[in-house]
């Protein structure tokens, strides 16, 4: 009874003990106990399965741990055999939409202490769309510890969990499916990332990098990689610029008429304002509020305050621009209305304005762009806008291309823009549609930022 008590305990099976205690609660004979402990012990012992130690993919991403769809990675896959199963072949599934290659599949079987001794496998190798099937040349030994390397694998750029499936046949042919596969967490990639990869694997790229000029200046690689990035700057510096210069247009106005105002206080008030800020850098201006304003204990955040910023020192430049304007309406005008019973405000708001900004319309488009431009400065206090962007992706790659890209998105801006000034000039200055040439030939003047006379033809109401 002793060796019988032993060699159920070996099998482990919790069956043991109900009998044991069923026996001895109905005070069953000696013989009865050992006829129900040789029932239980015989029941035959479930084998095994397949043990799945882990499957895993080598990070292929330029930096951290991420697993990349699109891109090549490499799957290791390691299971433990029961002590008396023989493995004759392994199968593995990967996910729809992934491919792989098996020019460099490497099968190691490991055994011993620690798994320390080590025997390669050259499998017969058989591929049916996502699935791989190994076959081995004579079953292993029970017990061992074997080792998939799958190289050039590349999962779906959707990314996602990918689940992998696989199948373990036994020297006697039957076939096992292996249960316990871990997912493997993929991270989707963009249109962006999928052709950068394919750039890199171009003979072309190489050679055009191997030049130190073009590498640092115009890497094919790094253009498509910084795209998308400094794009999010791109959209901030627009968002700035939007909101900035309407709210300058009124605040520049505003201070235009104090500055044509027959009052004192209201002339010296906006003479000072217009005199500080179009007198000092507005690089100086951004780092005073930004660094200032918290120590006197007011905080608001980077977009708000360069918005602020932005539309201040714009709406200093923005007051000349229409005081100029203002003062370009020949006096004329103003006496006409007088003489019709108007009043001065009524002057001003039918007459005097209409014509101001239809023909501050070009030098205004020109703020514009400035000011689009100065939202780079920005940079230096931390808001992620265009030049942020690209200085995060120099300081981590060391070529000077992303400031490259950085420029394109300026010039997207800036260079329809300053097309658009050339042609509303050409209007004011009375040019005929399509034609910029002058009497003689030549192309008139440019004149970006300078007052156009008022034609007799636009007098208005008169």
């Amino acid at each position: 009874m002793e060796n019988t008590g032993r060699h159920c305990a070996s099998t482990g099976n919790a069956g043991l003990t109900r009998v044991i205690r069923w026996a001895t609660h109905a005070m069953l004979p000696c013989c009865a106990v050992l006829v129900a402990l040789a029932a239980v012990c015989a029941v035959p012992r479930p084998a095994h399965a397949l043990e799945v130690q882990k499957l895993t993919c080598r990070p292929n991403g330029d930096s951290g741990s991420d697993v990349l769809g699109g891109t090549e990675t490499r799957i290791t896959w390691e299971v433990q055999a029961d002590t008396d199963e023989a493995v004759a072949g392994l199968s593995l599934t990967v996910p729809d939409g992934s491919t792989f290659t098996t020019d460099d599949l490497r099968v190691t079987m490991l055994s011993g202490e620690d798994l320390m001794d080590r025997e390669f496998i050259e499998p017969d190798i058989e591929t049916n769309g996502e699935t791989l099937v190994l076959t081995f040349p004579e079953a292993a030994p029970a017990g061992r510890f074997f080792r998939v390397e799958l190289y050039d694998v590349v999962f779906p750029a959707a990314g996602g969990e990918m689940l992998c499936e696989g199948t373990y046949t036994l020297a006697d042919g039957t076939e096992h499916d292996v249960e316990g596969i871990p997912a493997v967490e993929v991270k989707g990639v963009t249109p962006f990332d999928q052709f950068k990869a394919f750039l890199e694997d171009q003979a072309w790229v190489e050679a055009w990098n191997s030049n130190t000029f073009l590498r640092l200046f115009f890497n094919p690689v790094l253009i498509v990689s910084s795209l998308p990035i400094i794009f999010s700057g791109f959209l901030m510096s627009v968002a700035i610029v939007l909101v900035a210069f309407p709210l300058a247009i009124p605040f520049g106005f505003m201070f235009a008429l104090m500055r044509i105002s027959k009052s004192r206080i209201l002339r010296a008030i906006a003479g000072v304002y217009v005199n500080i800020i179009r007198g000092t850098p507005a690089f100086l201006q951004i780092y005073i509020a930004f660094f200032g304003l918290p120590l006197a204990g007011v905080n608001i955040d980077n977009y708000t305050l360069g918005v602020i910023v932005m539309a201040m020192n714009s709406a200093a430049y923005l007051c000349e621009i229409f005081r100029a304007g203002i003062q370009s309406i020949p006096k004329g005008q103003s006496e006409a209305a007088r003489s019709l019973g108007m009043s001065a405000t009524q002057t001003m708001v039918s007459i005097i304005i209409p014509q101001t900004f239809r023909n501050v319309i070009p030098t205004l488009t020109s703020e514009f762009i400035l000011l689009y431009k100065d939202t780079s400065l920005l940079a230096a206090v931390g808001v992620m806008e265009i030049v942020m962007y690209a200085k995060t992706i120099v300081a981590t790659t060391g070529s000077i291309t992303p400031y490259v890209v950085a420029a394109l998105f300026y010039l997207v801006v800036t260079l329809p823009l300053a097309r658009l000034v050339s042609m509303l000039e050409a209007r004011l200055t009375g040019a005929t549609a399509g034609t910029n040439a002058g009497p003689q030939g030549k192309k008139p003047a440019k004149s970006a930022g300078t007052m156009v006379p008022t034609p007799a033809d636009h007098i208005a109401n008169l």
